[in-house]
């Protein structure tokens, strides 16, 4: 039950590389890297899940908190390379309707 965040800033653009999975263990540790970083105004936060195993519903929890913050500070949130098994959480909650989900590189119809 390993989670590595890894975070790339760009100018207006940061990119969270997450690799491993994100349950109740590891969530606090995202949650507390990824909200900071939807707290600028005109920011993008991109983040990588190409290498995300597993995910529960408490990782959704972060991507909802992350996403009202972004909504809150004008900013913007943007889930990418994101693989079938973790999309399928995303379209079964509905949370694929309201989040910016870029399925591109590993499978999915979003």
């Amino acid at each position: 039950m390993n989670l590595v965040v890894d975070v790339v800033d760009q100018q207006e653009t940061s990119t969270v590389h997450l690799s491993g999975e994100v349950d109740a263990y590891t969530a606090p540790e995202l949650k507390a890297k990824l909200l900071p970083l939807t707290y600028h105004q005109g920011h993008t936060v991109n983040v990588d899940l190409k290498d995300v195993t597993y995910m529960d519903s408490t990782g959704l929890g972060v991507f909802i908190s992350a996403l009202k913050s972004t909504n809150e500070h004008e900013s913007k949130l943007k889930l990418i390379n994101i693989q079938e098994r973790v999309l399928r959480l995303f379209k079964i909650t509905g949370l694929d309707e309201i989040m910016d989900i870029d399925a591109g590189i590993r499978g999915g119809n979003v």
